[in-house]
């Protein structure tokens, strides 16, 4: 292909490609549609299921509502903090995820009456002689971001004497417990009750404290006429006895025998390696689709960026220069996860424009590995020697064809190991983006595990899955530089 064509030709490429992916949205004519988050570890109220389906109490009472109140409801398991996060910036219509019902969260969000009522228990790992919470001093706890039961623990640190460490997810605060590395974790009763019955080598050791309700929060944009929806739902499901029926499917008659039981269908058939790599090969490559996509889309939109900016950090233009010294000092100093939220959620916030997390992704990924790109294209340019130039321009040669025709193909050769470079990068990168909620590799690895617990069995499979798609693209990186150096 001639060279004045490519560029055209690609970012025609590019647009399309992006058209494709990006997810279109329909509405049904005569039923409204909302999308409620919800988090992706916290059985028996969400969780997938061993036919990786989304199941719990609270995705079974949001769909039962749903259908009473004839509206249609997309579910989008994105986590805790994600689903909120969303719902704070109207990016989501609402969240269901056994979120307590507390002044601060009625403050910010539209909560409505509660369909739950539930406590806060400490559990230790089986065998452990701590057994009340004057045991705890000198000791660390662990427990759940931005849950109630957190905040309960927080609320009596001082009191016992002991520190709290806070994770993301349920399945590493329960393995910081099993391993160790605390002594004790604060939990939601059913939640832990659930976890113990179907495997969960810990103990409750407490009786339930600060006890409190569970409520849906609605976003502003979607209160006026989704909150009474909502909460007419609630009362018409209890009525009539739905709600009884969910909530005895997943916890029995409240013994431990009978939640386990119960839930049978959320084990897996074997728990050996092979086995659970069998039972869970679909998911995990359904991560590895979405991390693949989200790479490859998000190289090509950062090359193109950081070439445009590296470029404009050559030419002799002190205010091109600069913008592309900007661009560059800015987006490679912000941490990945920092602007990942600023463009998810904190631009909506301002905006009240709604922002796909595909999008999102994608954005961010671009400014971020665009940056290191310009950097290492300006870089690349600049350590041509400067006579290049200097010769070119004596010959008649106006500034833009020698830097096409001379200097350009000299730092190419310079340039490529780290373009293949920055795609291994961006590839890891991706991970960072489940804080927003996207299914990748490794958001999808947290899911697998909430279920069966097999946390250093699953995260072998997810590192494999990486080293091995690394190691290719490390062979791909030596071939070219032999190439191009030949």
């Amino acid at each position: 292909m001639k060279q004045k064509y490519f560029w055209p030709v690609l970012i025609a490429a590019i647009i399309s490609f992006v058209a494709i992916i990006t997810p279109q949205q329909t509405t049904a004519a005569t039923e409204p549609t909302y999308t409620v988050g919800t988090d992706v570890t916290f059985p028996p109220f969400e969780f997938a299921n061993k036919n990786n389906k989304y199941v719990g109490i609270d995705i079974d009472l949001m769909k039962a509502i749903a259908k009473k109140e004839g509206f249609k409801v997309v579910i989008k398991p994105v986590g805790f903090n994600a689903a909120v996060q969303a719902v704070e910036a109207n990016q989501m219509d609402a969240v269901i995820a056994g979120m307590s019902i507390t002044p601060e969260r009625k403050a910010k969000l539209a909560m409505t009456d509660p369909y739950y009522k539930s406590g806060v228990v400490m559990a230790v790992k089986s065998g452990s002689k701590v057994k009340r919470l004057s045991e705890l001093r000198g000791k660390t706890v662990a427990v759940k971001t931005g849950t109630s039961s957190a905040d309960y623990a927080n609320s009596i640190a001082k009191k016992y004497g002991f520190k709290t460490v806070t994770f993301d997810d349920s399945n590493n605060v329960y393995q910081q417990v099993l391993t160790g590395n605390s002594v004790a974790c604060f939990e939601d009763q059913p939640v832990m009750q659930y976890g113990i019955a179907t495997g969960l080598k810990l103990k409750i050791v407490t009786k339930p404290a600060v006890s409190g309700y569970y409520g849906i929060a609605i976003a502003d944009k979607s209160k006026a006429e989704l909150l009474p929806k909502m909460n007419a739902g609630i009362v018409a499901l209890k009525k009539d006895g739905t709600y009884n029926k969910i909530v005895t499917k997943y916890l029995g008659n409240g013994t431990i025998a009978d939640q386990k039981k119960k839930n049978e269908e959320t084990q897996e058939s074997a728990h050996t390696f092979l086995g659970l790599l069998k039972s869970n090969w679909g998911t995990l490559m359904g991560g590895l689709q979405e991390t693949l996509l989200l790479t490859v889309t998000a190289i090509i939109t950062a090359t193109i960026i950081g070439i445009l900016i590296g470029l404009l950090g050559v030419v002799p233009n002190k205010f091109a220069q600069g913008v592309a010294t900007t661009f560059i000092y800015i987006f490679r100093g912000l941490p990945l996860i920092v602007l990942a939220l600023f463009i998810y959620t904190g631009i909506p916030s301002l905006t009240g424009t709604k922002i796909p997390a595909f999008i999102a992704g994608i954005v961010t990924l671009t400014l971020n590995e665009g940056a290191y790109t310009a950097a290492f294209v300006k870089g690349g340019i600049t350590a041509v020697d400067g006579g290049q130039m200097e010769a070119a321009r004596s010959l008649g040669l106006p500034w833009g064809k020698a830097m096409r025709r001379v200097i350009l193909p000299q730092g190419l050769k310079i340039m490529v190991p780290s373009f293949i470079n920055q795609f291994i990068i961006t590839l890891k990168d991706t991970s960072i983006l489940s804080v927003i909620g996207l299914l990748e590799l490794t958001q999808t690895g947290k899911i697998i595990i909430a279920r069966n617990m097999e946390g250093f069995k699953i995260w072998t499979m997810v590192a494999l899955i990486y080293l091995i798609i690394i190691t290719l693209l490390t062979w791909l990186s030596n071939w070219v530089q032999k190439r191009v150096r030949a």
